[in-house]
């Protein structure tokens, strides 16, 4: 099993559940995707951890060599960025696992009454009781047409009558009471620069 090929399968599902990666994948390819979901979620809840730190955490748990930790590695630290914009996801898959996790201690107690509230919480937040969306025929919504009009009566407005009359009466009546503007020329300021802005040399002598 190559590197990259292993990489381009945790890319797409290092998330995915267990049942539905068996379906896609071999049996070696998903208990690597799994070893890689299981080091991705101890470098999140381990943020200042070192390599070295992590190498010894995989090579403990797993058994395998360094030169395998040091390429798992290398393939969480390339999905770390990729998999922030998607970190919604991986919190789902992490609540999914508490709520399962409770359910299974529920039930190994023969706490029914617990055993239903998990089932009821991990219906809600996985919503299985709603119905899958369906996709909308955008293929076969009309544009609505419009058309550019003066008439106000297509908005229920009632038209003024003689409109045009009333416009030009009102441009000539400002038009009359506008003050003439007087344009002059530039003229210097008649400013005591020196004595309003007194230079550093003369304000130290």
């Amino acid at each position: 099993m190559s590197r990259s090929n292993i990489r381009d399968i945790a890319q797409r599902d290092l998330f995915t559940a267990e049942k539905q990666l068996k379906e896609l994948y071999t049996s070696d390819e998903v208990a690597h995707v799994l070893r890689l979901r299981e080091m991705y979620s101890w470098f999140i809840s381990n943020p200042d951890s070192r390599d070295r730190q992590f190498i010894a955490q995989e090579k403990d748990r797993y058994g395998i060599g360094t030169t395998q930790a040091y390429a798992d590695l290398a393939i969480v630290k390339m999905l770390l960025p990729l998999l922030s914009s998607a970190s919604r996801d991986f919190h789902r898959y992490r609540a999914n696992e508490m709520l399962l996790e409770t359910y299974r201690m529920a039930k190994a107690r023969k706490d029914t009454k617990t055993m239903e509230r998990a089932a009821a919480s991990y219906a809600k937040y996985n919503r299985v009781d709603l119905e899958d969306e369906q996709v909308l025929p955008y293929d076969m919504i009309v544009v609505q047409p419009f058309t550019a009009t003066s008439d106000p009566t297509v908005l229920g407005l009632k038209p003024i009558p003689n409109l045009q009359q009333k416009i030009d009466k009102l441009l000539a009546k400002y038009r009359a009471e506008t003050i003439d503007i007087e344009d002059i020329e530039y003229e210097e300021a008649d400013l005591e620069e020196t004595i309003y802005f007194p230079s550093n040399e003369e304000t130290n002598g």
